[in-house]
Parts: structure tokens; C-alpha cells; sequence
């Protein structure tokens, strides 16, 4: 059995494998957001995680196709909306092509940067790097401002559905 690297490509069986692997490992549910000149950009986003506590860093991949990604690296700056348990909608207008996705979403400008209502967390971040990651770019976003909500459950994705946290 072969080992694939950066230069190869998968086999087909085993990118199956990882996509049904990555379905089933659960995650919280982001919304990223910028502004592009005067319009609000938005985009649902599953691969966010602290990086450093000093200096206060975030990574979140994005695919290098996003227009999410154009706009924020326009932008130079990006919030993530860690979603509340009862926003699943907001994930799947998110997670949608078009310009209408803050349509029937309450939002407003925090730091120059949309924010959605209800979020279970709010990071503010200005961009410090860009990373390649295959068919994805590593952003590396330096954290100005945390808001959280210590009463919202986090919206988490698992298996295709989406769910909450119930602590044991």
C-alpha cells in the first residue's frame, strides 16, 4: 500500500474513505464573514481552530475557489460566527451560492465587519497569513475581539446533520 503525498493523487477508494471520515467527525458550525466593499460576504465553514494563545491566532481553510477567500483577502479582515444551536438555517443559507445570503439573517457591522445576531461566538480577526492547503488556503487570522454567549449552545455538524453538545 502506498502512501500518497502532496504531489499525488488519492485513489478513489481512499478519498471516499476520507470524505465519510471527515462527515463523522464533528465539528462546530462558522460563519465567516466580510465585508466586500459595501456588501456583506458570508460563507458556512466547518474547518476553524485556535492555532496560538500568543500571539491570539485562529486557522480556518477555506477552498481557493471561495469568493469568501477573494473577499477577505480584499477585506484584510474576517469575523467567524460560531453558530448557536437553533441557527441550522443560517448554516444552509450560508453554505449556498449567491449574493441574497444575509437576506431574513438579522446582522449588523462589528468592527467593520458583518456579525450575525444570535452567534454562540463572535471572533474579530485581521488577516496575518495565507497559507496553501491543496484545493484549500489556510487562513491565519489575528483575533482583535471575542464575544461569547455562555447561555447559546454551539451548532456542531456530525454525520451530514447537524446537532448540539450534551455534556455527560
Amino acid at each position: 500500500m502506498s502512501t500518497p503525498n502532496s504531489t499525488t493523487h488519492a485513489p478513489v477508494d481512499l478519498r471516499a474513505d476520507f470524505k465519510e471520515a471527515m462527515a463523522h467527525m464533528c465539528a462546530p458550525v462558522t460563519v465567516v464573514t466580510t465585508m466586500d466593499g459595501d456588501r456583506p460576504h458570508g460563507t458556512t465553514v466547518s474547518a476553524v481552530m485556535s492555532l496560538s494563545f500568543e500571539p491570539l491566532l485562529i486557522a480556518v481553510a477555506m477552498a481557493t475557489t471561495s469568493e469568501g477567500l477573494s473577499a477577505i483577502t480584499r477585506a484584510g479582515k474576517f469575523g467567524v460566527n460560531v453558530l448557536a444551536a437553533q441557527q441550522h438555517y443560517v448554516a444552509t443559507g450560508f453554505a449556498t451560492k449567491g449574493e441574497d445570503k444575509f437576506a431574513g439573517t438579522l446582522w449588523h457591522q462589528h468592527d467593520s465587519i458583518p456579525r450575525l445576531d444570535g452567534s454562540a461566538i463572535w471572533l474579530s480577526c485581521q488577516v496575518d497569513q495565507i497559507l496553501p492547503g491543496g484545493d484549500h488556503a489556510i487562513l491565519i487570522g489575528a483575533v482583535t475581539c471575542v464575544d461569547i454567549d455562555p447561555s447559546a449552545a454551539p451548532l456542531t455538524y456530525h454525520g451530514r446533520r447537524f446537532g448540539t453538545h450534551t455534556p455527560h
